[in-house]
C-alpha cells in the first residue's frame, strides 16, 4: 500500500488527508455538547467580568480567547457550530504539517522538490490520523484541538523565516510565528511547544553559523513583539473590563497548582486507570513508535540538522510534562503531543532508507487504526452505547420545569445543565474547581440553606466520591428537598420542597 501511494501526486495526498480529517470528526455532529463545551458556553453566555472574577458568576480556569470563541460560534450559529469549527481547525493543521515537513527539509539542505512533497503528504497523513482517532476523542471540541493549529503554523512560521533571514519578509514571518505560538496558549495554556521551538531552532541557527548575530537579535525582536500582542491584547481586555490582573493571572496559571494539590491528596485510581488506558492510547495510534524512532535512530537524524533534532527534542518534553502535570490524564490531552508528532516524522521521513520506510508503514498502520476506530465508534453510537444521559436528563427536567426554575448538578455536569435551559446559583461547573475552591463546600451549604436555593439538585457524582464530600450537604437536602424522580444513570434529582412539578420522563434510551 506504502508504495502505491508513492507514486501518488502529494498535493492529492495532502489535500484527502486534510479533507478526511474534518470529515471523520463531522459524526461527532451528532453527538450533544459535552462538559467542557457545554460549561464553555454557559461560561460565555454569562460573561460579565469584575474586580474579582475574569467570567463573573462563573469560574473556568481557561483563557479568555478561547472562551471568546465559544461565544462568538454560539452567537453566530447556536453553540453546535463549535463541531464545525474544531472540524474545519484540524484540517487546517493537516495543511499545516505538510508545509512544515517541506519547508524542514529545504531548511536541513534537502533539495530534492519530489522527496519534500512526498515528506509532506506522508506527514499530513499521520496528522490527519492522530486528529481524527476516535481512540483520542473524535466528537468534543476543546482548547487542545482549537489550538495545535496554531503552534504547527508558529513551526512553519519559523522554519520559513530562517530559510531566508534578510529582508523584511523575514521579519513579518518571524512575527507571525511569535503570534501564532502565544495565541496557542489562549486556547489552551499549557501548549507552549511553539515558543520552545521557536527559541531553540533560532539560537540554534545562530550556534551552527545559518544565521548572523544582528540577523538573531532582529528576528528574535520580531518574534517577541509577535508574542507580546495576544498577551497585551488580553491584559488590555482586562484593564478595560476593570478585571484585577492577578484575578486573571490566577484564573489562566494558578488555579492549576492548587489544583494539582487537590488531585494529589485525593484518590490515585481514578488518575491511575487513566493514565494506563493513555498509555494504551499511545502504542496503539502509533505516537509512541514514532517518538521510539526518533530515539533510536537520533545520531542519523542529527546528521540531517543538529538543531531541528533539538528543537523536536525539547517540544516533546515539554508537551509530554504538561501532560503529566496536568494531573488527571484525560484523553484528548493526547492532542497536545501531534504537533511533536509532526516534527518527528519529519525526521524520521528525511532519514530514508530503511528509516524512512518504517516510519511510512507506521503512517499506513496509524491511518488504518484510526479509520477502524471510527468505524468502530460510529458502530457503538448507532448501537446506543453513545447515548447521551446527562443531556437526556437535562431534557427531561426542562419539560418539568416552570419559568423562574435554577437547577444545581453536583458532580459537575455543565451538559446536563445547559440540556435543562435553567440558569444554576453555583458559580463552579466542573468538579475540580468545585473541590479546590469551595473544598468544605461551605458555599454549597449556605446556597442550599439560602433564599437563593435552585429549585432542582442532582447528584450527578455517586454520593461517596471524593471521600464522601457529599456528606457534607446531606442535611440541607433532607431539610429542603424532597426526591422527585429518576434520571438517567439511575441518579435522583431532588425538587425543593415549596415547589410542584409534573413527573420526570427521561426518554435514556434515545440516542
Amino acid at each position: 500500500m506504502g508504495a502505491r501511494l508513492e507514486h501518488v501526486d502529494p498535493r492529492v495526498v495532502v489535500s484527502l488527508a486534510a479533507a478526511a480529517a474534518a470529515v471523520l470528526r463531522f459524526p461527532g455532529a451528532l453527538y450533544p455538547l459535552g462538559p467542557d463545551e457545554s460549561g464553555y458556553t454557559i461560561v460565555a453566555r454569562n460573561w460579565d467580568p469584575s474586580p474579582a472574577s475574569v467570567y463573573g458568576d462563573y469560574f473556568v480556569d481557561r483563557p479568555p480567547a478561547l472562551i471568546g470563541l465559544f461565544g462568538l460560534s454560539d452567537a453566530l450559529a447556536g453553540p453546535g457550530l463549535v463541531r464545525v469549527v474544531g472540524a474545519l481547525s484540524c484540517a487546517v493543521l493537516v495543511l499545516l504539517a505538510a508545509a512544515t515537513a517541506r519547508a524542514a527539509l529545504r531548511y536541513a539542505g534537502v533539495g530534492d522538490q519530489r522527496f519534500q512533497a512526498r515528506t509532506g503528504a506522508w506527514t499530513a497523513v499521520l496528522t490527519a490520523a492522530f486528529t481524527s482517532s476516535a481512540l483520542i476523542d473524535p466528537v468534543m471540541v476543546k482548547g487542545e484541538v482549537l489550538g495545535i493549529p496554531w503552534v504547527v503554523g508558529s513551526f512553519w512560521l519559523v522554519i520559513r523565516t530562517l530559510e531566508r533571514p534578510d529582508g523584511r519578509t523575514a521579519y513579518v514571518q518571524a512575527c507571525g510565528a511569535g503570534f501564532a505560538a502565544s495565541f496557542a496558549l489562549g486556547m489552551k495554556q499549557n501548549l507552549v511547544a511553539g515558543l520552545v521551538f521557536g527559541v531553540v531552532l533560532l539560537v540554534g541557527a545562530r550556534l551552527t553559523r545559518r544565521i548572523a548575530s544582528r540577523d538573531l537579535w532582529r528576528l528574535g525582536s520580531a518574534a517577541l513583539i509577535g508574542a507580546l500582542l495576544p498577551v497585551l491584547a488580553t491584559v488590555s481586555w482586562a484593564t478595560a473590563a476593570d478585571v484585577r490582573l492577578e484575578e486573571l493571572w490566577y484564573t489562566v496559571f494558578g488555579f492549576r497548582s492548587d489544583a494539582l494539590a487537590v488531585i494529589a491528596a485525593g484518590s490515585s485510581d481514578a488518575p491511575l486507570d487513566r493514565a494506563l488506558q493513555i498509555l494504551g492510547i499511545v502504542l496503539a495510534t502509533g505516537m509512541g513508535f514514532v517518538v521510539a524512532g526518533v530515539v533510536i535512530h537520533r545520531n542519523r537524524i542529527a546528521r540531517i540538522d543538529p538543531a531541528l533534532l533539538a528543537a523536536t527534542t525539547l517540544v516533546l518534553v515539554v508537551d509530554v510534562g504538561g501532560l503529566l502535570l496536568g494531573g488527571s490524564f484525560w484523553r484528548p490531552y493526547l492532542f497536545a503531543l501531534v504537533p511533536g508528532m509532526v516534527l518527528c516524522t519529519t525526521l524520521l521521513l528525511a532519514a530514508r532508507d530503511h528509516v524512512a520506510r518504517r516510519a511510512r508503514l507506521l503512517i499506513v498502520l496509524a491511518g488504518i487504526t484510526s479509520v477502524l476506530s471510527s468505524a468502530v465508534w460510529l458502530l457503538l453510537y448507532e448501537s446506543g452505547v453513545g447515548t447521551a444521559v446527562e443531556v437526556r436528563s437535562g431534557e427531561a427536567i426542562a419539560e418539568a420545569a416552570q419559568p423562574g426554575d435554577s437547577i444545581l448538578v453536583y458532580g459537575g455536569r455543565a451538559d446536563l445543565v445547559l440540556a435543562s435551559g435553567l440558569p444554576t446559583p453555583y458559580p463552579y461547573l466542573w468538579s475540580l474547581p468545585m473541590r479546590t475552591l469551595d473544598p468544605d463546600l461551605e458555599q454549597l451549604q449556605t446556597l442550599l440553606s439560602g433564599p437563593d436555593a435552585p429549585t432542582w439538585v442532582v447528584m450527578a457524582a455517586p454520593g461517596g466520591s471524593w471521600d464522601g464530600l457529599a456528606d457534607v450537604i446531606r442535611p440541607a437536602l433532607d431539610e429542603r428537598y424532597d426526591v422527585h424522580g429518576e434520571v438517567c444513570n439511575g441518579r435522583y434529582a431532588y425538587l425543593r420542597a415549596d415547589a410542584e412539578r409534573p413527573p420526570l420522563t427521561p426518554d435514556c434510551d434515545e440516542t
